[in-house]
């Protein structure tokens, strides 16, 4: 079974792999179906999206892996498999942030700039097409199997419109059983099925 390279939510904010992946028991959970797990820290304040690309590259291993993002960290993540495609075998969008929404971003901005981002990189962060900092030209072309998975119910931060369009827009994609966000209350009853849906497309890529 391939080897599951997960990417974090969080932009500008206390958040990290531990409270995102560990604590809900997704990790333990994956590791207990037999599968190989590495769970690295994004940079909590990064300038630029090719900054949080230099330092998760660092993380990735020789043998390509099956990346899993998640929320914000589906920028990294598709980043990541554009432009590593040799160490990238599948990819996971999980819980895309919707980018590209007026009154999101607006509210997305304001919540970088209290928590000590400049505006200018504040609007780099939110810049997008479907993905925050991804040009959609770029998902279009990727050639790997990718799958998108929906936040149900969806809520302002997390849109089905940008789970259709990434399915319309990524030839070959297809969408995954949708559940709520971890580290949200709503989440622990979703734990097993999320960890069997992500072992399955993991060994699918084996």
């Amino acid at each position: 079974m391939s080897t599951v390279f997960l990417v974090h939510g969080g932009l500008w904010e206390p958040m990290d792999a531990e409270r995102f992946w560990r604590t809900p028991g997704i990790v333990a959970t994956l590791e207990a179906r037999g599968v190989t797990v590495l769970v690295p820290d994004r940079p909590q304040q990064p300038g630029s999206w090719a900054e949080e690309v230099a330092v998760l590259r660092e993380h990735l291993p020789q043998e390509p892996v099956v990346v899993v993002g998640a929320s914000n960290g589906c920028s990294v993540a598709a980043l990541l498999a554009i432009e590593y495609p040799e160490l990238v075998e599948g990819l996971v969008l999980a819980w895309p942030a919707t980018g590209g929404d007026p009154v999101t971003d607006e509210r997305t901005h304001a919540g970088l700039t209290s928590r000590g981002a400049s505006s200018t990189v504040a609007d780099e962060l939110l810049a997008a097409d479907t993905l925050r900092g991804v040009r959609d030209e770029d998902l279009a072309r990727l050639g790997i199997p990718v799958a998108v998975l929906p936040s149900v119910p969806e809520n302002p931060s997390h849109q089905r419109k940008t789970v259709d369009a990434l399915l319309g827009l990524i030839p070959g994609s297809r969408e995954l059983p949708g559940c709520p966000e971890p580290p949200t209350p709503y989440f622990p009853p979703h734990k097993d099925e999320l960890a069997g849906t992500l072992a399955a497309f993991a060994r699918r890529q084996s």
